[in-house]
Order: C-alpha cells, then sequence, then structure tokens
C-alpha cells in the first residue's frame, strides 16, 4: 500500500527544498594571541525570514563553537547583537539575509570599539559617555511629597522628546560615526542624544548643566554633522537632528 505524506512533511519537504544558501564569512581575531583577523567561511542554508544572527548561531552550533558573539533578546530591543554587516553596522537579530540581496554576507565587529573576541566589542566608553550627560530627570525638589500626584504632560511636550527615548544602547552610531575613529575623547553621537533627550523634556531641570558638559572641545563641536549616524540607527532616532537641537540651544536659536 502506498503511504500518502502527511501535510506537514509535505511543508517540510517543500521549505527544504526551497531553502537556498549563503556562503557567511566571519571575522575571527583574539587580541590576546591573534596578530590580526582573519575570516571563516560557511557554507549556510537561508529561508526569506533567517537573520544573520541564526545564522551565526547555526556556525556556533554545528561548525564552530567558539565563535564569540553577543545577543540576548533577538527582536532588536536590548542592543547587544550590533556588528558590521556587508559593511554597514547593523543588528544582526534584525537583519534578515534575504534583504541583503547577496550571496556573500560578511560580519565584523563594530568599529570604534575595543575587540574582546571575534564579534564581540567592549562598551565601556559607550556607558561612561552615556552616564557623563547625566541621563537621568534632574528636579529643583530633592523627593516627592507623599500627597503630591505625578508629573502630567500634555501629547505635545511629550512629542518633543520621545523620539529619541529609543535608543537602546546598540552603539550602531558610534560605530557609524567618523569623529569617534579619530578622536578618542568625543563624546559621541550617543551620549548627545541623550543629553538632547532629556533636555528637550519638560519635567527636567538639568538643561544648562548638561548644555555645560557638551559645551567643550571633544564634545557637541567636534561633530562634522557627517549623518552616518542617523542612517544606522534602528530605532529611528536621528542623533544627527539631537545634536543640531542642542546647538541651537547653545547658539541662542532656542530656549
Amino acid at each position: 500500500m502506498t503511504q500518502v505524506p502527511s501535510i506537514a512533511e509535505e511543508q517540510t519537504a517543500k521549505s527544504s527544498s526551497s531553502s537556498k544558501s549563503v556562503k557567511l564569512r566571519i571575522a575571527k581575531y583574539n587580541p590576546e594571541h591573534d596578530g590580526e583577523s582573519k575570516f571563516m567561511e560557511f557554507s549556510i542554508p537561508y529561508e526569506r525570514w533567517t537573520t544573520v544572527l541564526e545564522a551565526i548561531l547555526k556556525v556556533k552550533k554545528h561548525f564552530d563553537h567558539s565563535v564569540a558573539v553577543r545577543y540576548s533578546c533577538r527582536q532588536a530591543t536590548c542592543g547587544s547583537c550590533g556588528m558590521i554587516i556587508n559593511g554597514k553596522p547593523r543588528l544582526a537579530c534584525f537583519t534578515k539575509i534575504s534583504e541583503l540581496d547577496s550571496d556573500v554576507v560578511t560580519v565584523e565587529p563594530m568599529n570604534n570599539f575595543p575587540i574582546i573576541r571575534d564579534l564581540a566589542v567592549r562598551f565601556e566608553r559607550l556607558f561612561d559617555t552615556h552616564n557623563k550627560v547625566k541621563p537621568y530627570l534632574i528636579r529643583e525638589d530633592s523627593e516627592i511629597k507623599s500627597n503630591e500626584k505625578e508629573f502630567l504632560q500634555s501629547p505635545e511636550e511629550v512629542e518633543q522628546y520621545i523620539q529619541f527615548s529609543n535608543c537602546i544602547k546598540c552603539g550602531l552610531c558610534n560605530s557609524a560615526c567618523p569623529t569617534m575613529a579619530t578622536d578618542s575623547s568625543f563624546i559621541g553621537p550617543q551620549a548627545l542624544a541623550q543629553a538632547y533627550r532629556y533636555v528637550a523634556d519638560s519635567r527636567d531641570k538639568g538643561k544648562d548643566t548638561r548644555l555645560k558638559i557638551i559645551d567643550e572641545s571633544h564634545g557637541i563641536w567636534r561633530c562634522h554633522f557627517a549623518g552616518s549616524c542617523s542612517q544606522v540607527c534602528p530605532k529611528g532616532v536621528d542623533p544627527a537632528m539631537g545634536i543640531q537641537f542642542l546647538r541651537g540651544y547653545l547658539l541662542g536659536f532656542r530656549s
């Protein structure tokens, strides 16, 4: 008797026959004992929904357990898996192989960050500059009395800063910034965008403090407005626009 394949088996067979393969090139480098970076190449099958991170994890599981890569949420929320994908800073979990329109996918660690190993980099500079701009609400009142209510805002007031509050600290904007590559003391687009996020918040009273922090030689005036930071932001924060708004405050065009 002829056995009729189940629907699940037919779907599996169809999926298997329709899958394509891509050459995945992974940068391998351990600064503790390697003189230079080298690439390892793997042929990885993928579907239209396969992300670059999933392809890297296939390599890690089946071919090379030593591949170092940072990831967590897999849904473009935590900002952990930033890397250079085919020459551009991107989130690996948010980048589909099919959208790259290439038979070769090359992944490298982000620029302007010290390499831990392979695709993982150190974020100390990012966090230090982020903390430098005091990324929290500064109030004149030291505490809220128990009989006081929350600070209400109108939709128009929220609109002033909500776009900039979407930052997930992935570091892609700093990686794309040409000034970060030439000035090791530059505060960077991520921190500047977050400075504006709080300056624009009607509940905050720390505008003068933050403007004083960024108004120095390695601060906002080192930005050459290349705009590359905004082009790579996966959340549409637009750091370049925030930097221009901050300059408006410093030049007296905004109050």
